[in-house]
């Protein structure tokens, strides 16, 4: 089977403290060191691959590396050590409501958003009943999007990126807001995204979403792979490693 994602040997390295500048001799002496001061390495020495196809979970405690690791599948972030190969588009389902202009209207902003992932002219007004429809804004498309509610704008944003025509879907907690309807409303379109043989790399604490969505599961923890196996196998050994917390 093609293979949609490959990772290799991926490592970023973060800042501890933004503040303060560097001079030039600084830059120079930092330069031969693995590590410069205040930096660390927040995921190193990670490798996978990802077939087409398949469903992904990916789990760890907060702080780990997930969402840094799907931010640079995403392309969002570029790392410092080994590649990220990605064969296809993306459609990202992170930081869901991010890219929205506060002052455009709905109608407005499901243009541009849709048009940003790639989307043709003919393609949002071919779509966009449905997008609105499944938003559940119909009578808001005037609306200013800084007036809409917390769930109205989640259900846009989901409504919007869920439409693209990307055959690799990056999730991050998305399904963790919105009312009980809503989200399933959501886990029937994955469900209708999977069926049409869509890649899914789904980051998640809910481990009945984990299990009804993936097959296999990659453990992350302090920034490195602790296990890549079927996803029953990876929550056993994640609810184990972490029972007395």
């Amino acid at each position: 089977m093609p293979v949609a994602i490959e990772v290799q040997n991926l490592g970023v390295r973060f800042r501890r403290n933004r503040r303060g500048r560097r001079n030039f001799k600084d830059l120079f002496a930092s330069a031969k060191r693995r590590s410069r001061p205040g930096e660390f390495w927040a995921m190193r020495g990670v490798s996978f691959t990802v077939q087409q196809g398949e469903s992904i979970g990916v789990v760890g405690r907060n702080g780990q590396g997930k969402s840094t690791l799907l931010r640079l599948v995403a392309g969002v972030l570029l790392p410092d050590e080994g590649d990220v190969i990605v064969n296809g588009g993306v459609a990202p389902l992170i930081e869901i409501t991010g890219g929205f202009v506060g002052d455009l209207s709905v109608r407005e902003n499901v243009r541009l958003t849709a048009g940003l992932h790639g989307m043709s002219r003919e393609e949002v007004s071919r779509r966009y009943d449905g997008i609105i429809d499944f938003a559940e804004l119909a009578g808001f498309e005037e609306t200013p999007y800084k007036h809409l509610s917390n769930g109205m704008k989640v259900r846009l944003a989901f409504s919007v990126v869920s439409q693209l025509d990307e055959p690799i879907l990056l999730v991050d907690e998305v399904l963790a807001v919105g009312d009980k309807a809503f989200r399933e409303k959501c886990y029937k379109r994955i469900d209708e995204l999977l069926a049409e043989g869509r890649t899914l790399f789904f980051v998640s604490h809910n481990e009945r979403d984990l299990r009804r969505f993936c097959t296999r599961g990659l453990y992350l923890d302090k920034g490195g792979l602790v296990l890549d196996a079927p996803i029953a196998e990876v929550l056993d050994r994640y609810d184990e490693d972490h029972r007395s917390d």
